[in-house]
């Protein structure tokens, strides 16, 4: 079997090998988790050690004030199962309560949109009841590069001159911590944060003070985490400080002490749809994720085996079905725990057959069209971009991507891993950026600000509720492949995500690309839908193509109405991927942004 092949598209081998792959959207993070697996731990042990390290060296990107859905098989129980590191809203947080402020949209930025931080107890979940090493095994790569430093990469240099002035002039916590010296760091400086690593070191010390199995360990570390001196010090943080957010005011947060007690990580099935020989899993609808797979199942009803992938009849077909499944994510999606979500309908046959009418082969569609289903709304709701909105105090709103032309870099992470005995799991870990909101001077790092996703706004399946989990844009993503799994795969990039996994997905499938053939083969995405994030707005029509897309693929896109904008020629999405095909073991990953590696053995 050749380990080159040579597709034009191909930037490094696809990686090979029958002990273990990892994958991930930072070298560092793969050699951290490449070393677990070589001392013996399984996938799920290098996934936790994995996500810690992403916190460290990619603080622009993710954090442990954010949240991560991980989906896994776990060979030993045969079972593909989720695991929810999404946190929900506060208690405090009702609609009234931001109605009270003044607001019409959640901040993007500040303490108002913080989340229960989810990741910390999700690793301990999966580090608890998957894995087989102690916490401080998979936690002290992580406090090592903290309190010893680590190369800063050159987006986290970027991000932090973005946000330069308003941590001078709004948030002197984070200032103290990413501007030391009150200056920029360089890209390539040793940078540190002791602070993160004391309270993960602290964390550490009292989880092992008690003695006990590694069980015993990881569950005090729990409980420092949500019952201790973590929880204690974002309680205070968030009744005693007035934050600058994007909204021009100064806000308090919601989040406190007894939300934090109060919720742990949870275990759930996935959702599947069957492809061909393929079975796709996602998380359920907090998340975006379903949308994967309502695009396969309009996408299922046309032949694609042999397409060229660049053409304008493969973009325009996958460009058109995403538009409606994105059009009924709007519409029906929301956090299942508290909203009745039609799946079962949204997935089926006849309901895919009648969707797949409206698409028109010769011509893009400029309007949001979503499906009707008896008993259940219907509504997407639009806001056009209003520059006069922003302000100054919008920089670092949102979750930032690498897909728009002239948008500051940044990103989410994700990883994948496979292990020699076919265990795998796939994590988009994100949210608690450094450019989110300020960090918490006692811990090190700020919260997340996935709340920005709700509407205040009443009946919708996206509006904001207490104890309710907002619809997350994470979503990575596992297939089985004639019974068997088979592959793990996902990326960051907000509403991106689950454009690049489907593109990725087909490519592989349809077009005979391997791995690493089917990441860097020229992506794009469609802006057609109202984002996730603050302001909320849509750009009807707008397909953005990397620049290395055929010049008479982007004429004919234009010709059949698309917005056609051309970006750089490497910058679509950062996606991961590795597979299982006995007795290989395979990975790739992104050569975009040149962060993140494969390796394998």
């Amino acid at each position: 079997m050749s380990l080159i092949n040579p597709n034009p598209f191909t930037t490094r081998p696809e990686i090979v090998g029958t002990f273990g792959v990892v994958a991930s959207t930072h070298w560092i993070a793969t050699a951290v988790g490449m070393g677990i697996l070589e001392r013996g731990g399984n996938a799920f042990d290098a996934a936790v050690a994995t996500a810690f390290t992403l916190q460290v060296v990619e603080p622009h990107l993710c954090g442990p004030g954010g949240d991560a859905p991980l989906i896994l098989h776990d060979t030993r129980r045969g079972k593909t199962e989720v695991i929810c590191g999404q946190g929900p809203m506060p208690a405090g947080a009702t609609i009234a309560h931001y109605r009270g402020l003044g607001l019409d949209l959640i901040p993007g930025t500040g303490l108002l949109p913080a989340c229960i931080p989810g990741t910390f107890d999700a690793y301990m979940l999966v580090l608890r009841d998957y894995g087989t090493m102690r916490l401080r095994d998979v936690i002290s790569p992580a406090i090592g590069y903290l309190q010893t430093g680590f190369p800063l990469v050159e987006r986290a240099s970027a991000t932090i001159a973005t946000v330069a002035q308003q941590f001078r002039t709004h948030w002197p916590t984070s200032a103290a911590v990413f501007m030391p010296g009150n200056a920029v760091p360089k890209p390539g400086v040793l940078f540190r944060n002791p602070t993160f690593g004391d309270t993960y070191a602290r964390i550490l010390a009292e989880a092992e003070a008690g003695g006990g199995d590694r069980e015993a360990e990881i569950e005090r570390a729990r409980k420092t985490w949500s019952q201790g001196f973590v929880a204690a010090a974002i309680d205070q943080f968030c009744r005693t400080q007035e934050v600058m957010d994007v909204s021009g005011k100064r806000n308090r947060g919601v989040l406190n002490g007894d939300d934090m007690a109060r919720w742990q990580a949870t275990v759930e099935a996935p959702l599947a749809y069957d492809y061909g020989r393929y079975t796709v899993c996602k998380a359920h609808t907090w998340t975006q994720g379903p949308v994967v797979l309502q695009q396969l199942a309009l996408l299922k009803g046309y032949d694609l085996d042999g397409m060229d992938p660049t053409s304008a009849d493969f973009i325009h077909l996958q460009a058109e079905c995403l538009k409606l499944a994105y059009a009924d994510r709007e519409a029906f999606y929301g956090d299942p725990a508290h909203v009745d979500v039609p799946m079962k309908t949204l997935l089926s046959d006849a309901y895919n057959a009648d969707r797949r009418k409206l698409v028109d082969p010769r011509q893009a569609s400029l309007e949001q069209r979503p499906g009707k289903v008896e008993g259940y709304g219907g509504v997407v709701k639009l806001r056009r971009a209003d520059a006069a909105r922003l302000g100054v105090a919008a920089s670092g709103a949102g979750e930032p991507t690498v897909g728009r032309v002239g948008q500051t870099s940044g990103d989410t992470v994700h990883f994948d891993i496979v292990d020699r005995d076919g265990n795998m799991i796939s994590a988009t870990p994100s949210g608690g950026w450094l450019q989110s909101s300020p960090v918490i001077p006692e811990l090190g790092f700020p919260l997340g600000t996935r709340g920005q996703m709700f509407w205040l706004e009443e009946g919708l399946p996206g509006s904001l509720a207490p104890g309710k989990r907002p619809r997350s844009t994470l979503t990575p993503t596992l297939a089985h492949r004639d019974g068997e799994p088979y592959m793990v795969w996902g990326s960051p990039g907000g509403d991106q995500q689950d454009q690049w996994v489907t593109q990725m997905f087909l490519r592989h499938v349809h077009c005979g690309m391997n791995l690493q053939e089917a990441i860097d083969a020229p992506a794009w995405h469609s802006e057609h839908f109202p984002s996730s994030f603050w302001p909320r707005t849509a750009r009807p029509g707008v397909l953005v193509l990397e620049g290395r897309v055929p010049a008479e693929t982007v004429a004919e896109l234009r010709k059949r109405g698309h917005e056609v904008e051309v970006g750089d020629a490497w910058s679509e999405g950062r996606l991961t991927a590795a597979s299982r095909e006995d007795p290989w073991r395979k990975a790739a990953a992104n050569p975009r942004g040149m962060q993140g590696y494969a390796a394998g053995r």
